[in-house]
């Protein structure tokens, strides 16, 4: 029988099927699969690392949270729930970007540390990827997102970290963060 996890990360594999990184050739999957493995060196608790692999799934595939719920029960999609941007799709991506992000900040201050385990995971895994990104790329890599102004990243990026920050302390994944953040946005 396979646990939680292992389910999760089945059911992952199958709602982000052939998709692929934004502005690039790799397959999506790698981060989910990245942010809950983050995850799993600040917890041993099968549902947050459950709703840590699945946490893009609701924001970016045609699944909802009742297939999560019905698959993994109330309080993976709940997990689940609370990393999930609304992506105001009334309004133009590009033109919603500052008031999503912000949307986002505010709601990370108010959720549990579980829930902060999953969106410390999701965001040194993006971090990560920009880094190496901006490494091969420069300023150019700002081209591939709706948000083109490198200063509006950096805002919200520090942002997250800081949230994190007072919740986890200057851990390990915390001072890498950072470092990924003085690179990046000098």
């Amino acid at each position: 029988m396979m646990t939680t996890v292992e389910r999760a990360i089945q059911f992952a594999v199958f709602a982000h099927a052939g998709t692929k990184r934004k502005g690039k050739d790799r397959p999506y999957i790698l981060h989910p699969i990245e942010a809950m493995t983050i995850a799993a060196g600040l917890t041993e608790d099968e549902d947050v690392l459950a709703a840590a692999v699945l946490h893009d799934v609701v924001e970016d595939t045609h699944l909802n949270g009742d297939d999560i719920e019905r698959e993994f029960g109330p309080r993976v999609n709940s997990l689940v729930m609370a990393e999930s941007e609304d992506k105001m799709t009334e309004l133009p991506a590009s033109s919603s970007w500052k008031l999503r992000k912000q949307a986002t900040i505010n709601h990370l201050a108010s959720l549990d540390r579980n829930a902060k385990i999953i969106c410390l995971g999701d965001k040194l895994s993006n971090i990560r990827e920009m880094r190496r990104d901006y490494r091969d790329l420069g300023d150019a890599l700002w081209d591939r997102f709706n948000q083109k102004d490198k200063r509006e990243h950096a805002w919200y990026y520090r942002s997250v970290c800081d949230v994190l920050e007072a919740e986890f302390g200057r851990i390990p994944e915390i001072r890498e963060y950072r470092e990924h953040l003085r690179e990046i946005f000098v």
